[in-house]
C-alpha cells in the first residue's frame, strides 16, 4: 500500500474512533509494509480499515437509539 493510502486509513480510523469515544486514539504509527500500531495493538492496514467500518457501524447504531429516544419523547410529549 502507497503512503497517501496509508495516511488516508488512519485518517479515517482516528475520525471514527473520536466520533464514537469522543477521544483521540492513545497510539497510532505507521509500521514498515502494511503494517500500523494502534492502541496497544498491531494490525495490518486492512485489518484497520476493518476495524474503522466497525466503529463506523457502532455510532450508526448510538445515533439510531439516540434519535429513537427523542421521537418516543415527542410522541409521548404530542399524547399530552
Amino acid at each position: 500500500m502507497d503512503q497517501p493510502q496509508l495516511q488516508t486509513a488512519l485518517k479515517h480510523y482516528t475520525q471514527a474512533y473520536q466520533q464514537l469515544y469522543k477521544k483521540t486514539p492513545r497510539d497510532l504509527r505507521m509500521l514498515e509494509n502494511d503494517w500500523v500500531y494502534v492502541n496497544g495493538a498491531r494490525m495490518r492496514v486492512a485489518e484497520l480499515e476493518f476495524l474503522t467500518h466497525q466503529l463506523q457501524l457502532e455510532y450508526s447504531r448510538e445515533l439510531d437509539a439516540r434519535r429513537g429516544v427523542v421521537n418516543r419523547l415527542i410522541g409521548w410529549l404530542d399524547q399530552h
